[in-house]
C-alpha cells in the first residue's frame, strides 16, 4: 500500500497535459483495486467445501445448465437463494435450511432429470430440509429417496418434508432412523410404496443434556400408496404430538400404539381397521384432543375408554 501511495505521490509532482491523463488513469486503477478488495472483504465468509456442495446440490435438482457460483457467488450474503438460508457460527457461514421446489414466485424449481446427488449430505449443519412439488410425475427417470448417507445429518437434521412429489416412488428408508435429533417428518401425497419401516421407531429422540430433549414430535405419511401393518416400534415415539396416516394401512394397530401418551392429534380416516379401535386402551392417551376415525368401516359400540380421554374436543356440528 506504501508503494502505491509513492507511485501516485511521484506522478502528483509531474506537470502537463499528458500527467494529468496519467494522473487519472493511476487514480482509477488505484480505486478499482481498493473497491475489489473492499467487495472480497463484504462476502461472507464460508467454507470452500460446504459452498461447492451446496451449488453441486443444488444444480442436481434444478438442472445442470444452472450456475450457481456465477449467479449467486456470496450465497449467505449479499446474492441470497431463494429456499437458502444459513446461520453464522465458529467464524463462518452455514447453510441451515434448504427449501427445494415451486414454493415462491422466484424459487428454483426441479427440473424433469432432477436427481439427488451425494454433496447434499456434506452439508453437515442443516437443520431443515423439504421439497414441494419437485418430483413429478412427468419425470424422466422414476425418482426415490436415497437409502443411504442420511447418517451423515444424523446430528443436525430436525426437519424433513416430502410434499407434493407424485414421482417420487420407492420406499421409506430406513435409514431414516438415524436421524436421532428428528423433530419432525413429513411425507405427504407422494408416490412411496411399501410399508412403514420399524427404523422409524427409533426416533424418539435421545437425551442430549439434563432438559434438553430432541425428539420427533410430528410424524405426516398421509396419502401415499404405503400398505402393510404399523411396526410394533412406532409406540417409541413417546414425544410425538401429531400421527396423520390417512389412506395408508390396512393390518391394523399395535398394542404399543396406546403407549404414545403424548399425541394430541391422531388422524386415522379411510383406513379399513375398524375392528382394532376396540382394542386400543383409548383412556391412555391423555393428552389427545383431535381424533378422526372416519371412513374405517366401523361397527358396533364405542369403546369406553374413548371417555377417558378428557382433552378429547367433539366438534361442533356444521349449520
Amino acid at each position: 500500500m506504501h508503494h502505491k501511495k509513492a507511485i501516485v505521490s511521484a506522478i502528483c509532482m509531474e506537470d502537463g497535459p499528458k500527467s494529468d491523463d496519467v494522473k487519472l488513469l493511476v487514480l482509477v486503477g488505484v480505486y478499482i483495486i481498493m473497491y475489489k478488495a473492499a467487495a472480497d472483504a463484504s462476502i461472507s465468509p464460508m467454507e470452500k467445501y460446504e459452498k461447492e456442495a451446496l451449488y453441486s446440490a443444488l444444480q442436481g435438482f434444478v438442472g445442470n445448465e444452472w450456475n450457481g457460483s456465477f449467479l449467486y457467488p456470496d450465497p449467505c450474503g449479499w446474492t441470497t437463494i431463494e429456499g437458502v438460508s444459513c446461520d453464522f457460527s465458529n467464524g463462518f457461514w452455514h447453510v441451515t435450511d434448504l427449501n427445494i421446489g415451486d414454493l415462491y414466485d422466484n424459487s428454483l424449481r426441479c427440473s424433469q432429470a432432477a436427481e439427488f446427488r451425494e454433496h447434499l449430505f456434506e452439508l453437515k449443519h442443516l437443520k431443515r430440509l423439504s421439497f414441494s412439488n419437485c418430483f413429478l410425475s412427468d419425470q424422466l427417470e422414476p425418482i426415490t429417496i436415497p437409502i443411504s448417507s442420511w447418517d451423515s445429518l444424523a446430528n443436525s437434521l430436525e426437519s424433513l418434508e416430502f410434499r407434493s412429489n407424485p414421482g417420487l416412488t420407492g420406499t421409506i428408508p430406513t435409514s431414516f432412523g438415524h436421524l436421532n435429533n428428528l423433530q419432525s417428518l413429513v411425507l405427504l401425497e407422494n408416490g412411496l410404496k411399501g410399508e412403514i419401516p420399524e427404523a422409524l421407531g427409533n426416533l424418539s429422540g435421545l437425551p442430549v443434556s439434563i432438559g434438553d430433549l430432541s425428539s420427533l414430535i410430528k410424524l405426516d405419511l398421509s396419502n401415499n400408496r404405503l400398505d402393510g401393518k404399523l411396526p410394533r416400534e412406532i409406540g417409541g415415539l413417546k414425544s410425538l404430538t401429531l400421527l396423520d396416516l390417512i389412506q395408508q394401512f390396512s393390518g391394523g394397530l399395535p398394542e404399543t400404539f396406546q403407549e404414545m401418551n403424548s399425541l394430541e392429534e391422531l388422524v386415522l380416516s379411510d383406513n379399513p381397521i375398524g375392528d382394532y379401535v376396540t382394542r386400543i386402551q383409548w383412556g391412555n392417551l391423555k393428552n389427545l384432543e383431535m381424533l378422526d376415525l372416519s371412513n374405517m368401516g366401523l361397527k358396533g359400540n364405542i369403546p369406553n375408554s374413548i371417555a377417558k380421554m378428557k382433552k378429547l374436543q367433539i366438534p361442533q356440528p356444521q349449520q
